[in-house]
């Protein structure tokens, strides 16, 4: 269905109180407990004028039903975890699980992210060149960050907000959300990547080739195997760490 009757100007009318087209989860809590005080009106908006919908639109519905069912299995596969990882290889669960975690943060960023921003703005999709076809896959990282960076701004500011409350006018929950976001999705695609190889950084790839005929490893050798070590530590110890920056902040990562 195109649009929900709950959200028309008619609701709206028979609510009483206008609902609001968009907003952080504070400002829905706070026009939910407003709207509510008309209880027998805001039932007829927001219940009655679904259970019409759902009658009238049945036949849709099931078909859309379908077609979301057929997305979902085959085509998105919102029931897995993937990664980009080479086909093909063999990779020990460690590394499946840091890429299949921060791929699939990357494809929330630029493909659900993406779409969240532009299904409500024309101006948007003219901007971010939406294809006419909308398929579900449509990917484009410059209007998911764009929606990361909106959200990042927002505030406790609203008109329901109480403005003796401590947390007026500091950032909400879901900016906090989206401030980590963006700093995990830059890290993976573009910080991480640019990280030194500590085998060729260390000296010690050089060190191997050159004495491949010794049974036994120098002074030197051992010196450059050390550095090696310790460079290879520290890049696992960062990527434990923003993995679990990761987890964190799952509870924000919903469209």
């Amino acid at each position: 269905m195109k649009e929900y009757w709950s959200c028309s100007k008619f609701a709206d009318w028979l609510r009483g109180t206008p609902k609001p087209f968009s907003g952080t989860s504070e400002e829905w809590d706070a026009w939910e407990k407003k709207a509510k005080i008309k209880k027998f009106r805001y039932w007829l908006a927001e219940e009655g004028l679904d259970y019409l919908q759902n009658f009238i639109y049945w036949p849709a519905n099931c078909i859309h039903r379908i077609r979301c069912y057929i997305d979902n299995r085959w085509v998105t596969k919102t029931h897995a975890l993937t990664s980009n990882l080479k086909r093909g290889n063999w990779y020990d669960f460690d590394t499946r699980l840091l890429h299949a975690l921060f791929d699939e943060l990357v494809n929330f960023v630029e493909i659900e992210l993406a779409w969240k921003l532009i299904i409500c703005s024309e101006e948007d999709r003219k901007k971010y060149k939406t294809p006419w076809y909308h398929l579900s896959r449509w990917r484009n990282p410059e209007a998911g960050i764009a929606h990361l960076k909106w959200a990042a701004d927002l505030k406790n500011d609203n008109d329901w907000a109480d403005k003796n409350d401590p947390s007026y006018g500091q950032p909400t929950r879901q900016a906090l959300a989206a401030q980590e976001m963006l700093q995990l999705y830059r890290w993976w695609k573009e910080e991480r990547p640019k990280r030194p190889d500590p085998s060729d950084a260390s000296g010690w790839r050089k060190y191997c080739e050159e004495k491949s005929n010794e049974t036994k490893i120098s002074d030197q050798g051992s010196k450059i195997l050390n550095i090696y070590h310790k460079m290879e530590k520290e890049q696992e110890e960062e990527d434990t760490e923003m993995l679990v920056r990761l987890i964190k902040c799952r509870q924000g990562m919903w469209t």
